[in-house]
């Protein structure tokens, strides 16, 4: 006997910790439960600066969103990871300073998907689209992802703490060449993840992947770089988060050193 699909809703998880509530709850968001109150806590406990990187990423996407729109004109994003809505979600960024721009979200966490429309609020002159798939399936996003974007023009790719999520087996450096192979010249990748150089950030993630319905997987700042390799990089090239062309206004560089780093590359 056949079954239904199940909707999001329905595949949403309250018993296990899920990384997408989890780094709601460390940014201070709602959309989370009390398993994810505790998992949060844990990592704070054992590394107590991770709330302030998962503020420093979410700073860097608006960073890099901002540079792709405002000073690489790019009108097109795939924003793979998405996670749950925050400020400045890439389509609030671009399109407050391009409202034509057309932008592609894509994940699989079911409260992400549950929480859909609250991403699909584009400008008129613009469009939102949302792909429930995973980052492997790389066919899935890119056939999906042509409804919404010309793939024949320059896109920015958006990857944000979720090669974190694969492991060393799951080759996640071919994953990334084969969707920007399907990018054109001109195309540009936004990167970023944690890194595995502090023993106690070691020790959170540990626990974190013992408890959690998913897994991170921390590398090293040289490891990250490779998922750059046959890119130009643009200045300062892959660095520390908040060393990624800061915010003058909020006082320059952090002192969070190496816990993660960022960098953005050009196709050409």
């Amino acid at each position: 006997m056949s079954t239904s699909p199940q909707s999001p809703a329905d595949r949403i998880q309250t018993d296990r910790p899920h990384s997408a509530r989890v780094w709601n709850y460390l940014l201070g968001g709602k959309d989370n439960y009390a398993v994810d109150h505790r998992m949060g806590d844990m990592i704070l406990q054992a590394f107590p600066d991770f709330a302030a990187i998962a503020r420093l990423q979410r700073a860097f996407l608006a960073r890099a969103v901002h540079f792709l729109t405002a000073e690489a004109g790019i009108r097109q994003f795939l924003d793979i990871g998405t996670g749950l809505p925050t400020a400045n979600n890439t389509h609030e960024v671009a399109q407050r300073l391009a409202p034509e721009s057309r932008i592609v979200y894509v994940d699989n966490d079911p409260l992400v998907l549950a929480h859909a429309r609250a991403l699909l609020t584009s400008t008129p002159e613009g469009a939102c689209a949302y792909i429930d798939a995973d980052v492997r399936d790389v066919d899935t996003i890119l056939a999906e992802a042509a409804r919404t974007l010309d793939l024949t023009e320059p896109v920015g790719l958006t990857m944000l703490g979720i090669m974190g999520q694969l492991p060393d087996e799951d080759d996640p450096w071919t994953l990334v060449d084969g969707l920007l192979a399907a990018l054109p010249s001109g195309s540009y990748l936004a990167l970023s993840d944690g890194t595995n150089t502090s023993d106690s950030l070691n020790q959170a993630v540990t626990s974190y992947n013992a408890n959690s319905a998913s897994s991170y997987h921390l590398r090293s700042p040289e490891r990250i770089a490779d998922f750059f390799h046959g890119l130009q990089l643009v200045e300062p090239g892959v660095v520390r988060t908040s060393a990624w062309r800061p915010d003058p206004a909020r006082g320059g560089v952090d002192e969070l050193q190496g816990h993660a780093v960022s960098g953005v590359g050009l196709k050409v």
